[in-house]
Parts: structure tokens; sequence; C-alpha cells
């Protein structure tokens, strides 16, 4: 499930044009619309004629706040097409019909979005949604071609899957617009010190098998380590997510290996952390597991009682730490009941980190299962303790504090102080 939206960057305060053209797949662009308005967003919706056959100027005036553009010359001011390519952040186009992929390609001007589009200076997303044999067409592959390697736009999609009422299921469907979001929030994210860094994050709980049906562990969602892989990719690093078993869906962009166990954690971590330049340590890993290999078969109820012994797991921070490369970041978390800075901080000393994120365990609102944290961004000179926020805010600011100690690694200014 994901969190509840709230203005945060990269999109708070961020002018998106959004453009929208006749295909069924419209509808999905009000649910887009509706998310990159509660995120912060100025939201500058234009309406091809052909879309308004299929959603109404009402319907997104509703979501977004804001008139919506459906004409290229008006009483407003004929340059409309211009002022919105100006002060345009990023334009997104979803969804995108074989005829306006044609237009684009050709750069025509015929309409208001694609006269924005021949004056807009910004990253430009292309969101494909038709029948699949138009898709595969091979007029429209050369259209979608010469946008992305010519032009230079960006095309997400199309995805495969049920198309509309009596097609079949195949490649065309709209990317949904979780993903879409996704997608533009990379693009409004300006290049920073994790640009093309390769990362490694930690996620979820890990279970210990007792029998086929039983395991012991613990109430850990994912959310966190899952939120800083996220966060971590639209700041154009290259992502891989070691997680334990969850229910939430992978983030976009990045490669998730599944493990279970403490131990198929520690294995994972240790093949790929020499090649990560950044690893943080966000999972809740079991510290024990039973001293015997599971049953192979379910342990009925026989008014006995089961007793099981208990061993430690291996610790994958203490292993995998030194096996990142020279100058690599480690970035691990502290839950606490008590004395949180203390413990935190003899935690970082003992095992190597560079930054711990303490965090109470007792606190409501915060820790497993919640959609918000409060935590204590800990180094060896400072403990930095932040406000209840989203565990999508967290991750932020706590990459904030990666990058930053990055740049001083390589001896590089922090603009604006810390």
């Amino acid at each position: 499930m994901r969190a509840p939206d709230s203005p945060r960057p990269p999109w708070a305060g961020r002018r998106i044009v959004l453009g929208v053209t006749g295909g069924i797949a419209a509808y999905k662009s009000i649910s887009l619309a509706r998310r990159l308005t509660r995120l912060g967003a100025e939201v500058d919706v234009v309406l091809t004629r052909a879309a308004k056959k299929f959603v109404t100027v009402l319907t997104f005036e509703g979501v977004t706040g804001r008139p919506v553009l459906t004409d290229l010359f008006s009483v407003e001011g004929a340059a409309r097409h211009i002022r919105l390519g100006r002060e345009a952040d990023v334009v997104c186009v979803a969804p995108a019909t074989a005829d306006f992929l044609a237009r684009a390609a050709q750069g025509r001007a015929d309409d208001l979005l694609t006269t924005t589009l021949l004056v807009a200076r910004v990253p430009t997303l292309l969101c494909p949604a038709m029948n699949d044999r138009m898709w595969a067409h091979p007029q429209v592959q050369a259209n979608a071609d010469h946008c992305r390697q010519s032009l230079g736009y960006r095309i997400l999609g199309p995805d495969s899957g049920p198309l509309a009422v009596g097609e079949a299921d195949g490649p065309g469907r709209l990317v949904e617009p979780d993903v879409i979001v996704d997608h533009l929030g990379r693009l409004l994210t300006p290049p920073g010190p994790l640009d093309g860094l390769p990362v490694l994050i930690t996620s979820g709980p890990t279970r210990e098998g007792l029998d086929p049906v039983r395991y012991l562990g613990n109430r850990s969602s994912g959310r966190m380590g899952f939120a800083l892989a996220a966060a971590a990719w639209r700041r154009r690093a290259r992502v891989t997510v070691v997680s334990g078993p969850t229910s939430l869906p992978a983030p976009s962009g990045v490669e998730v290996v599944e493990v279970e166990s403490a131990r198929e954690m520690a294995r994972a971590v240790e093949a790929r952390v020499p090649g990560a330049q950044v690893a943080i340590f966000a999972a809740a890993v079991g510290d024990y597991r039973p001293s015997q290999e599971p049953l192979e078969r379910k342990r009925k109820r026989d008014g006995r009682s089961w007793t099981v012994d208990f061993i430690e797991n291996p610790d994958v921070a203490t292993t995998a730490i030194p096996r990142l490369p020279r100058g690599g970041l480690a970035v691990g978390f502290a839950l606490e009941t008590d004395d949180l800075v203390e413990h935190a901080r003899g935690k970082l000393q003992r095992k190597g980190f560079d930054l711990v994120v303490g965090n109470p365990a007792n606190e409501e609102d915060a820790g497993f299962g919640a959609d918000t944290n409060r935590v204590t961004l800990i180094t060896e000179e400072e403990a930095e303790a932040l406000p209840l926020l989203s565990k999508a805010e967290v991750a932020e600011r706590i990459l904030d504090r990666v990058e930053a100690l990055l740049r001083a690694r390589v001896g590089t200014p922090v603009p604006g102080g810390s």
C-alpha cells in the first residue's frame, strides 16, 4: 500500500505540462494529474480535441485546481503555447496515441499541445497507449524511434496486458500512473553525487523456517528500504535491493533480489557489495535462527510443548562493510528502546558505518508497519533529530545526508552548507 501523498521534492513547486490525447486510456490521466497535484506540482493539463471525447475539462480542473487548456487561439492570448513551454519544468503526454506520435515526430504545430512541444526545452516524457496491432505497425515504431533518438523525448511503455473491451491482451496499455509519477520525479531531480553510482540497499524482514508452514520473523514491512530505493533511483543511482519477504511492489527502475533467511541475505549482499559505492543496511535482519534445520513436515499439535534452541545469525553489515570498495560509504539503522543516540553511535563505531539512522522502537506512528517515521541522523560529529515525517520524506533526508558525505569525501563543497 502506498503512503498518502503530500507535497515533497522533487515534485513540490514544479510546473508540469500534462498533455492528454484521444484514447480510452485517457481516464488514467485523471489519477495521474491528481497524484502530481497532491505531491505539490502545478499541473497544466492540455486536452486535445479528441481527448475531450473521452474525458472532460471539469474533471481535470476538479483534481488540479487549475484551468484546463484546449485551444491554440483564445482570448487569453494567441501565444499561450510560448508561455506554457517556457514555464514548464517537464512535459508529459499520457496517453500518447499513434496519431500524436506521428504529429510529434513530424514537428507539426496544429494544436496547442504540439506547438507547446516545439517551444519547450525541458525533459519530455511520452507514454504511448493504443491497440497492440497499431503499436506494432512499422510506421508507429519509426515515429517512436524518431521521437526518442532524434528529438530526445523519453518514451515510457507501453505495458502489456488487457486492452479495450473486445481487444486481445498485448503491448499497448498505458503505463500505470504511479510509474509515470516516478519517472517524472526522476526527470525533475537535478544531477547530484549519486548520479550513476551503484547503490546497494537491504530491506524488509528475514524469516527463519520452523517447519513448512511456520517461521520466526519480525514485523518489518520493507517500506523504509523501498522508499530509499525509489529516492535513490530518482537521483539517478543504479540501485539494487536485497529484500526479505514483502507485499510491496518493486520500485521503478530498481533491481530487486528476493531472499528469505538471514543467511540468504548475507550471501546475496556479500556477492554484490564489492560493486557498490553506497551500501544502506535498512533490513530488519533476524539476530537468531533455530539451531536445527526446519522440519520437513508440519508439526501437529499433540499437547506437548515445543522447545526450540536458537543460535546467532551472521551479521550482514559487519561481514559486508569490509568488502566495500575503497571510498565506499555505509549507512546503518538502529532500532532502540532507550538511549538512542548513545547506542546508535556505538553501533556506528563498532561496525564501521559512516552514518546511522536511529529510530525508537516504542513510539507511536514510527518504526515497523507505519507510513511515518521519526529518526535521528547520527555521525561521529553530530546527531540531527528529524520530526515525524513520511517514510518517503525520511528517505529524501537520509539521501541528502549521504550526498553531503559523498561531496565531503571527494573534497567538493556542499551547496548551502551541510
